[in-house]
């Protein structure tokens, strides 16, 4: 159902159906994402992915993050600096981690930076189309960006729950689309 046309009124109606998740049925949801995208989600050994931990509702992904790597992805995280900029930092099993914005923990800034060839990205809410809204800083838009400026162009797969699609994203010329979203339904590709 589509509420509105404002990014707004959007992102607080999908993040309340998320919300509206019970949590153990979360952690089910969650596993079966994993595995759709352990199945679904195609690299080389030592592609570099970015995952993230997950704040508040959203999917955990750490379970298939632990997976990539054992299939021989090389991992990073994504940590925010100057309250603008997300740069993507090594994560090495057993590493000690440091608070690197919005609640979140991952490697501290001594960490090797990355630039990341996958991007499992969270969302509030997304579309048929591959469109994303996010929280609204604009964050992922700038890194990814920034990768492109770099000669880089990372597979972007956005990671939430089914409960977040909607009708209709507006998208506008900074908004930069997803190649798949992966869910507990499965990985669609766009």
């Amino acid at each position: 159902m589509q509420f509105s046309n404002d990014k707004a009124a959007i992102r607080a109606h999908a993040l309340a159906r998320r919300d509206g998740i019970d949590p153990v049925e979360r952690i089910e949801m969650a596993m079966a994402a994993a595995i759709h995208g352990v199945n679904s989600i195609r690299f080389e050994p030592g592609t570099i992915v970015s995952g993230f931990m997950p704040i508040r509702s959203e999917i955990d992904i750490r379970p298939l993050m632990d997976a990539l790597r054992l299939n021989g992805a090389r991992l990073c995280l994504p940590a925010v600096i100057d309250r603008q900029t997300i740069v993507f930092r090594a994560l090495i099993p057993g590493a000690p981690l440091a608070p690197t914005g919005f609640g979140t923990f991952g490697p501290g800034p001594d960490a090797e930076m990355l630039e990341p060839q996958i991007i499992l990205m969270p969302l509030a809410a997304y579309d048929a189309a591959g469109n994303r809204i996010g929280y609204g800083a604009g964050h992922y838009d700038r890194a990814i960006a920034r990768l492109h400026e770099n000669g880089r162009d990372p597979r972007l797969v956005g990671c939430a729950f089914s409960v977040q699609e909607v009708d209709l994203v507006p998208a506008g010329a900074h908004d930069i689309r997803m190649h798949a979203v992966l869910t507990e339904c499965g990985y669609r590709e766009f």
